[in-house]
């Protein structure tokens, strides 16, 4: 079966950023994204309560200069001032054109 080689992106953050993150992934130039809620414990330990909402996860699948770009964008906008983690990964897709 042949693939296309991509990244997955997936950034894990504050419930109340979901939909400017959305936004502005797709301005960045992801095609599609997908998200869940998450929890967890970090850094910033574990939320004492529901009250500001849970986190979100949100994995998107992109070429590798739309990775750098959404990642050069999370380092600038919010990791000083958001609970936020981001990561790549390779991944080799099926039907990977859809995603380009």
């Amino acid at each position: 079966m042949q693939t296309v080689p991509l990244k997955r992106v997936t950034i894990i953050a504050e419930a109340v950023l979901e939909e400017r993150l959305i936004r502005e992934i797709k301005a960045l130039g992801a095609k599609g994204y997908t998200l869940t809620a998450a929890r967890g414990e970090g850094s910033r330990g574990v939320r004492a309560s529901e009250w500001a909402g849970q986190n979100v996860k949100l994995e998107t699948l992109v070429s590798a200069e739309v990775a750098d770009r959404l990642l050069t964008h999370l380092a600038e906008r919010y990791f000083a001032h958001y609970a936020v983690v981001a990561y790549v990964e390779n991944v080799a897709v099926v039907r990977g054109e859809k995603y380009t």
